[in-house]
């Protein structure tokens, strides 16, 4: 047994002391490979099949994904045909009600003379979000969900939205305008101090209920969020999707979750020949990496106020270095600092008995102006 350990530990040393990179004398092969992606909901809820192309894992790393042109429809074992929009940059957007007892087919027709087809589609009538909801602990804020699964919907896919007010290190109303030659206030529209900033993430979180009793999936992690995140620094928001899945469809999203984790999206190398529901017609045997289910989508949104997290606050390394200038810039030196929009006016300096500020403090732009990380326009969707 000890001279085994004494040859495992001298193997450990060549290994690791000795070890060059290892580039397999293998020529990659050039394949177009046709990625599909897609959730359609069956009673309206607007949903986006997405197309692309990923890459060998043998390229090398300046590849970048290119999107087809194509023309992609579902149709019904009946014949009811129901075309998507294309919205450009290989999505297409899928906004029908459609009878859930009848079973379909995708069909995609690429401009490079190649089609596609789905294996039949029977869609899955996803249950509704018991609650959604968030608690404290010592890491930050967890964001979770409760819902139970039935004998026709075990396998739950989570994907969410995120979207969060948010505002400058020094907010400011000011602003200098160049055809007056002086500080104004700013308009609504115009306004530098409080921004909306979100997206779609790209975490795949999935689950089988029928591990539970009962089938009951009890708070679910959807994300966790730490204490000095700048999204609960004013007003934060997710909006979660539930959607069920079959058992061949978990399968592959739990692939490909292990493949986004390791090497950043669908569109990444593939680590292996994954495959899908989609076939080539031309050639059954070409790959074709994609699942795209049919069913309907559950969603839940949450709201989380910084009043629900004090005393939280916001750490943003960007801001350690802003602070407003001491020195105050005089109206007739305005042009001269405020001019080159780099530099903006903050605080008014008005004196005792005055009506008219002699001048103005200021910042940096970069610490006053919050939409040149967001946007300033509230989202429709948003509750204050």
């Amino acid at each position: 047994m000890n001279r085994i350990v004494a040859l495992v530990f001298f193997g450990v040393i060549l290994f690791t002391g000795c070890r060059e990179p290892f580039n397999p004398d293998i020529e990659p092969a050039d394949l177009t490979v046709l990625v599909v992606e897609g959730y359609l909901d069956t009673e309206g809820l607007p949903s986006i099949l997405k197309l692309g192309y990923t890459r060998n894992i043998q390229t090398d790393n300046s590849f970048s994904p290119g999107f087809p042109n194509a023309v992609v429809s579902l149709r019904s074992e009946s014949g009811s045909e129901y075309p998507l929009t294309d919205l450009g940059a290989g999505e297409f957007e899928f906004a029908y009600d459609i009878p859930e007892e009848e079973n379909y087919r995708l069909y995609i027709s690429t401009d490079d003379g190649k089609s596609y087809t789905s294996e039949l589609l029977k869609p899955i009538l996803t249950p509704d979000i018991i609650d959604v909801g968030f608690e404290k602990n010592e890491k930050g804020a967890e964001i979770y969900l409760t819902t139970k699964g039935n004998e026709n919907a075990d396998n739950f896919l989570w994907t969410y939205e995120e979207m969060y007010a948010f505002r400058p290190k020094i907010p400011t109303s000011y602003k200098y305008d160049p055809e007056l030659g002086d500080v104004v206030t700013r308009g609504t529209d115009e306004r530098t101090n409080l921004c909306y900033r979100g997206g779609v993430s790209a975490d795949l979180i999935l689950e089988t209920s029928s591990r539970f009793k009962d089938q009951f999936v009890f708070r679910q992690s959807i994300t966790q969020i730490l204490q000095n995140d700048e999204r609960l620094s004013v007003r934060y928001s997710i909006l979660i999707s539930q959607k069920a899945l079959d058992k061949d469809a978990s399968d592959f999203w739990e692939i490909l979750r292990k493949n986004t984790n390791d090497l950043g999206s669908i569109f990444s190398p593939l680590p292996s020949n994954i495959s899908g529901n989609i076939k080539n017609d031309q050639d059954p045997d070409a790959p074709v990496v994609g699942y795209v289910s049919l069913g309907t989508v559950k969603q839940r949104r949450l709201f989380v106020g910084v009043s629900d997290v004090i005393p939280w606050r916001a750490d943003q390394s960007e801001y350690y270095d802003c602070f407003i200038e001491q020195d105050t810039v005089l109206v007739d030196k305005y042009a001269q600092s405020f001019g080159g929009g780099n530099f903006v006016p903050v605080v008014p300096i008005i004196p005792d008995g005055a009506f008219n500020p002699i001048g103005f403090q200021g910042a940096l732009r970069r610490c006053t102006d919050c939409t040149l990380r967001g946007t300033n326009v509230k989202p429709d969707f948003w509750e204050d």
